[in-house]
């Protein structure tokens, strides 16, 4: 009986270390395809940094698309590297729009909404801790209202959302998604980042 247990046991951790071996292997051979179709992968994939694209209702050859049909979107990529990142964008009239910020990891550093905002106004300043503190030391006037948010990753990208409750509300939604800007903020030399 003792000798039956021991085999019993042996066939359990030998069956265990190959299904193990096995899993580890699939999830290797996965690795490359996952890491391809990330969040962060797919918004690099729209175009160029530091500019807002719309989302469709079907996907988009970066195979993103806006998942709610009364909410319209747009995605920006960002490196704030050489230097701070603004986002702006007039509220003519939108009913609601909200802003998320991640880093590449997709993982959220921070979020707004017309309601939590100054005026209803979107202007967000997106930076690194010393960029963050030189900002603050020389307090420049264009950012007595900008709402300044700290990164410690460098690269990420930012989720604007704007809300269509009917279609009445779909050209003033698009207008406020068109004017959304997110560039780099220029305030004095890079270098001195």
């Amino acid at each position: 009986m003792p000798r039956i247990f021991a085999l019993q046991v042996l066939f359990a951790a030998v069956t265990g270390l190959i299904g193990a071996a096995l899993l580890h292997l699939v999830i290797v051979l996965l690795l490359p395809d996952f890491s391809e179709r990330d969040a962060y992968t797919r918004v690099l994939a729209e175009g160029e940094s530091h500019r807002f694209y719309r989302l469709g209702e079907k996907p988009d050859r970066a195979g993103l698309s806006k998942n709610d049909p009364f909410v319209d979107t747009a995605v920006c990529a960002f490196d704030v590297s050489e230097g701070p990142l603004r986002l702006t964008a007039p509220n003519g009239g939108v009913p609601f729009w909200s802003l998320a910020v991640y880093d590449q990891s997709s993982n959220e550093v921070f979020s707004i909404n017309d309601r939590t905002s100054a005026g209803g106004v979107l202007d967000v300043v997106i930076a690194t801790p010393v960029q963050l503190t030189s900002l603050r030391q020389a307090q420049p006037p264009a950012l007595s209202q900008s709402i300044l948010v700290e990164t410690t990753q460098a690269e990420g990208y930012v989720v604007l959302r704007s809300l269509v409750p009917q279609p009445s509300f779909a050209d003033i939604a698009s207008q406020f998604l068109s004017q959304a800007t997110c560039t780099p903020f220029e305030w004095r030399s890079r270098s001195r980042f």
